[in-house]
């Protein structure tokens, strides 16, 4: 579903600064689908190639859905709060060793979710009328 027209106000900078966030995530990604390639040992092909397509195709998704989500896209915003529950999820496995790792890949996705169920972000992208 397709909001009737593209945010704008506040709106708009919650939006911009999510997708601004998922695309250095989706970067990190792409970083990360790269030096598994060059990781990739004869013993481990297989493993190694699967791998890196699925980080390719992740950090594709989250390159889409974050620049469809800035253009006021409302179908985009759930698979980037799908993704940063996710990741959320992954800050709390990595808890506690070494240390900067938890909060380096939580707040990202705190961040991001932050913006996006904010309210004004949910008024823009939903053609309903308020009750």
């Amino acid at each position: 579903m397709t909001s009737p027209g593209r945010p704008s106000g506040t709106a708009s900078n919650l939006l911009i600064t999510a997708a601004a966030i998922v695309s250095v995530e989706a970067l990190i990604f792409a970083v990360l689908a790269v030096l598994e390639l060059f990781n990739v040992s004869s013993d481990r092909i297989g493993l190694g190639v699967g791998v890196t397509l699925f980080l390719v195709v992740i950090a594709g998704g989250l390159l889409y859905a974050g620049w469809r989500v800035a253009h006021g896209d409302a179908w985009a915003r759930s698979p980037l709060v799908f993704a940063q529950l996710l990741q959320l999820g992954l800050a709390w496995n990595f808890r506690g060793d070494p240390a900067w790792l938890a909060p380096s890949i939580g707040a990202p996705a705190v961040a991001v979710l932050a913006c996006l169920l904010a309210p004004p972000v949910t008024r823009a992208l939903t053609d309903q009328n308020p009750v």
